[in-house]
């Protein structure tokens, strides 16, 4: 992902289980799961049984340089058949999705509904894109499991679209931050416009952070963008965070996916100014620039160019840069779309646009993970019950925190 900085032109710049018994040659799988790929391979190296078939994430090696080729995901896995034989290890790969059973269990309707999504995006319904990232923002458990049905049919898609494709990604994402007032929507408008007259469609997601206090988002970005959100070569998709932290929502992959399921080649992803963004951008661009305004705009560009020849570099391919635009005038917004270009080139050129974006794909996935963890956790029925009482005692300083979480993980694990 692309990703750039919005900075106003007015503001001043500062600076133990077993796991295997050989007994009864048989595996506690549990326990195995537990451990490194390292140790899983040495233990089946050693098991005495014959043949055994095993379900493995396609993240996990199978030998020293061999990764599985595709992501891993709740509905497909790569099935790996070890013959364990005397004389060695014979070993045969095969690949097994399990999306037709996971199907099987739902309903006839159920299926027609999924069915209904999928055809209508991959075709560039609006209302069907709007509909599928309702379903994968729910948070009913049902509802999540035809998210699930209905993002792997998406992602089954867009593999094969982009084999179609000699292997590059089939759409450019870039994300913006900037602080309030430094004119995100504005820019967005003007850019995303400029877009789809030269032949592109673009999806907007912001991102709305909500409050702590009432859980509501004011999500008043498409109301600012009028002009782009009329346009049918372009979609805007408002999204409360609901707590989540980091800028996004929980569901901004999935979302991202299937806006490019849908045929949308740009996604601009909006989120809000946080600590240590400046280190993460691969563009800045001071916006306002016109009127009285541009000797300023010069001065701060100047002070962000200085700043950043002190970050430590973050690729060999690209070196962030710092341009001027003006969403009124138009000024500087083509100059940095060709920059967003270049970027784009150079860093698929290197490889390392592919290898970011697996690594995003491998840090999602620990944070659904992590998510799904703590939703476990917080709902165990034994935990629920000792919650209240271990909070009262670590408020009256009874209980050090330390302590009333280990006690809490030990109900949990109990």
């Amino acid at each position: 992902m692309f990703f750039f900085l919005l900075g106003r032109s007015q503001i001043t710049v500062s600076q133990k289980l077993p796991v295997f018994s050989s007994g009864a040659n048989k595996m506690n799988i549990p326990a195995l799961l537990q451990h490194s790929h390292q140790l899983l391979r040495k233990g089946l190296l050693r098991t005495p049984f014959r043949r055994y078939h095993f379900i493995l994430p396609s993240s996990i090696h199978l030998r020293s340089g061999i990764l599985c080729p595709q992501p891993f995901n709740s509905l497909e896995f790569h099935c790996t058949q070890w013959s364990l034989l005397s004389d060695g290890v014979k070993r045969k790969l095969c690949v097994q999705t399990t999306l037709k059973e996971h199907t099987e269990g739902l309903s006839d309707k159920e299926r027609r509904f999924v069915d209904k999504l999928y055809t209508g995006l991959i075709q560039g319904q609006r209302a069907c894109l709007a509909e599928a990232i309702t379903l994968i923002e729910s948070t009913h458990n049902r509802k999540k499991e035809l998210a699930q049905v209905l993002l792997q049919k998406v992602l089954t898609y867009h593999r094969e679209q982009e084999q179609l494709n000699k292997g590059k990604p089939l759409a450019f994402r870039v994300g913006l931050s900037g602080p309030p007032g430094a004119g995100k929507s504005t820019f967005i408008e003007y850019f995303g416009k400029m877009l789809t007259e030269r032949g592109h469609k673009v999806s907007v997601l912001a991102v709305d952070p909500s409050s702590c206090t009432s859980g509501g988002s004011l999500l008043g970005d498409k109301t600012r963008m009028t002009e782009l959100s009329r346009d049918m070569n372009a979609y805007i998709r408002p999204s409360p965070t609901r707590g989540t932290l980091g800028g996004v929502t929980r569901t901004t992959n999935e979302a991202i996916l299937l806006c490019e399921g849908g045929g949308y080649d740009i996604i601009l992803i909006e989120t809000g100014i946080k600590r240590g963004i400046i280190e993460m951008a691969d563009l800045v661009a001071i916006t306002k620039c016109d009127g009285d305004l541009i000797v300023p705009a010069r001065r701060i560009q100047a002070e962000y160019m200085s700043a950043l020849k002190l970050l430590r570099k973050r690729s060999k391919a690209w070196r962030p840069k710092v341009i001027r635009i003006s969403s009124r005038s138009g000024e500087g917004v083509t100059e940095m779309w060709d920059k967003m270009q270049e970027f784009q080139e150079l860093m698929l050129a290197s490889g390392e646009l592919t290898t970011r974006r697996q690594k995003q794909q491998k840090v999602w996935m620990w944070n659904l993970i992590q998510e799904s963890v703590l939703e476990h956790f917080r709902t165990h029925p034994t935990v629920q019950e000792q919650i209240p009482l271990l909070e009262r005692r670590v408020l009256t300083g009874a209980l050090s925190p330390g302590l009333a979480a280990d006690l809490l993980l030990k109900a949990f694990k109990d």
